[in-house]
């Protein structure tokens, strides 16, 4: 029962992926037919692509806090590629990725169609990637980072580096702190982190060999970047993430609706129906 369980779980996880790329095509088509396509509804896009994408992982999810109103620069812990997809469900969404995940098979197109943007670690293009995002954010695209940089096994933080949190400032975007939580029995999840010499499918085989976990993602006070300093927003932010990742599992959940959270349990049905609703607008 564990392996057709195990298999079942993979073919939806597929299943999606194929949906990814019928929809990835799509935009292909649409740009050599010369045919517009505004980078929101790409983000709209990505949304309801994610949510199917969570809603086929092994995770029961709790969402705590507001989601803003406003293009902010969302800055959140990393703990595996699953974030990507559990935090890009929530609201339409950008990603800053390493120049890596361009090349990947399928999940690379897949970014670069999303609207991704891509930088090189040590390759001194940070000033061109901050224009950009400095740009992104000025058309009230909100864009998510992870500031550490690598992936953890979710029981800390490491550094946040703020070179790039210079874009918030420039173009007078708000950061939004997020904290992203794994948890197994109470406690912090041995499975999901995605580190070390793990390749993907590993992981998944991993994920999906046990019983569903639980995450929490906490939308955390919004902090103003303006006339600050990077070195101070990264701290500030590192410190609201710490706090919450240092406390106990918190009892409640948040439902998104199109207005907002109200206290209830996530459902993806409604995450998509979200995005439905985006993409029709």
């Amino acid at each position: 029962m564990g392996r057709i369980r195990r298999y079942g779980r993979m073919i939806r996880v597929l299943s999606v992926v194929g949906l990814g790329l019928g929809m990835a095509s799509v935009f292909a088509m649409m740009e050599r037919l010369k045919l517009s396509s505004t980078q929101h509804r790409r983000q709209c896009w990505s949304q309801f692509f994610m949510a199917r994408l969570s809603n086929a992982l092994p995770f029961r999810i709790k969402v705590f806090g507001q989601l803003p109103d406003a293009s902010m620069l969302w800055v959140s812990n990393h703990v595996s590629w699953t974030d990507i997809a559990l935090l890009g469900q929530l609201t339409p969404l950008s990603f800053l990725s390493k120049a890596e995940v361009r090349g990947w098979p399928v999940a690379g197109w897949l970014a670069v169609k999303a609207g991704s943007l891509f930088i090189r670690r040590g390759a001194g293009d940070s000033q061109l990637i901050r224009q950009q995002m400095s740009h992104h954010l000025s058309q009230g695209l909100p864009l998510l980072m992870f500031p550490e940089g690598t992936t953890t096994d979710g029981r800390c933080v490491r550094t946040f580096h703020g070179r790039l949190l210079s874009a918030a400032i420039d173009s007078g975007a708000h950061l939004q702190p997020v904290a992203i939580r794994y948890l197994r029995e109470g406690t912090t999840d041995p499975i999901a982190p995605f580190i070390g010499n793990d390749d993907l499918l590993s992981h998944l085989r991993r994920l999906f060999s046990h019983d569903t976990a639980d995450v929490e993602i906490h939308l955390l006070e919004p902090i103003a970047c303006l006339h600050q300093e990077r070195a101070v927003l990264a701290f500030r932010a590192q410190q609201a993430i710490e706090r919450v990742l240092a406390a106990p599992p918190t009892d409640g959940a948040c439902e998104y609706s199109p207005g907002g959270f109200v206290t209830a349990s996530l459902t993806q049905g409604a995450v998509t129906r979200s995005a439905a609703q985006r993409l029709s607008a």
